[in-house]
């Protein structure tokens, strides 16, 4: 009697359930726990828009956005480090690490600073991100190949510079424009409400739908470049619509959150271990969800201490010991 059921779909059934109920237990705690703990019953009554006015500001103004922000963000990251791994061939090709944060963030840093074109800030993120994509990926070229040394350099590089003249546009600005901007360079959702969710989700949400149908691309690149071409693939067509896509993906979080970094590195390692494979069609779309999970996650033990940690510093805390491991694994 044939199995109905194989391993590896069961597998897939199996981590997409697991993602399904951590998401639904972290956006329940995170809308419950912060400064001003809610319980079930109160919690409950605000989402009604019943009881107290001051648990219904808390929920709708102050925890709903930023929830959501945390998710959309996180799915994003996850998704631009499993575009970057797969078009690349590197499992240490991150957003943050290649610099394309670093980009985007300094068009944003220099918009906040500056106050000019506020509602372009999505858009002119991903021009800056995109930008220094294709900067970073000229210096990481070896003749017809890429170099990840070299790649992994530049991106250091590129991200040296942009810190620098972030600090320069820093110590130019008018003080009340400083905090706002240093919420960028570290990486935090205090205080995203509705409006910078409005204006950058819709980019992302875009750039997620457009990325689940990259994932046959990803798979057919993961056979080399020999074969890839024999199969009728156009290479440089294909990178260059899979890294403006994370491009795309990593501006849209930098746009809403500012620099967040190792959540592209670390969710897609995750997915392969759950998953058992490297297949991007179900690669993508579940590293969504565990970018969304861990985010989530970050943010809601960022909010647990007397004193509420940038989300930035909570992922750099446990995704800086993962990317030694990994940088340990390629070197034994």
């Amino acid at each position: 009697m044939k199995r109905l059921v194989s391993p590896q779909n069961y597998r897939i059934a199996l981590t997409i359930a697991l993602l399904s109920l951590g998401l639904i237990l972290i956006f329940a705690l995170s809308l419950s726990f912060g400064a001003v703990s809610l319980s079930l019953s109160q919690l409950w009554q605000a989402l009604l828009r019943q009881g107290e006015p001051i648990n219904q500001t808390i929920l709708w103004q102050l925890r709903l956005p930023r929830v959501l922000a945390a998710m959309v963000v996180g799915a994003a990251l996850g998704t631009s480090g499993t575009l970057l791994q797969g078009m690349l061939r590197n499992p240490l090709a991150e957003p943050f690490l290649l610099g394309i944060s670093a980009g985007a963030g300094l068009v944003v840093v220099g918009m906040v600073t500056l106050g000019v074109w506020q509602a372009w800030i999505p858009f002119a993120a991903w021009v800056g991100a995109l930008l220094t994509t294709l900067l970073v990926y000229l210096l990481a070229r070896s003749g017809n190949k890429i170099a990840v040394e070299r790649l992994i350099l530049g991106g250091v590089a590129v991200s040296s510079l942009f810190g620098a003249v972030q600090t320069t546009l820093l110590l130019l600005a008018e003080e009340g424009r400083i905090q706002s901007a240093l919420n960028w360079i570290i990486g935090s959702l205090n205080g995203r409400g509705w409006t910078e969710l409005s204006t950058s989700a819709p980019y992302i949400l875009l750039a997620l739908i457009g990325s689940t149908l990259l994932g046959r691309s990803l798979n057919v690149l993961a056979l080399g470049d020999e074969l890839a071409v024999g199969l009728g693939m156009s290479l440089g067509r294909s990178r260059l619509l899979i890294g403006g896509t994370a491009a795309l993906l990593a501006a849209g979080a930098v746009s809403m959150a500012g620099l967040i970094g190792f959540v592209g590195l670390i969710v897609p390692h995750g997915m392969r271990l759950l998953l058992g494979g490297n297949d991007h069609r179900w690669l993508i779309p579940l590293s969504a969800f565990g970018g969304a999970f861990i985010l989530s996650l970050a943010d809601l033990l960022s909010r647990l201490g007397s004193v509420e940690l940038p989300v930035g510093v909570v992922t750099a805390l446990f995704g800086s010991p993962v990317f030694v491991w990994l940088l340990y694994r390629r070197s034994v």
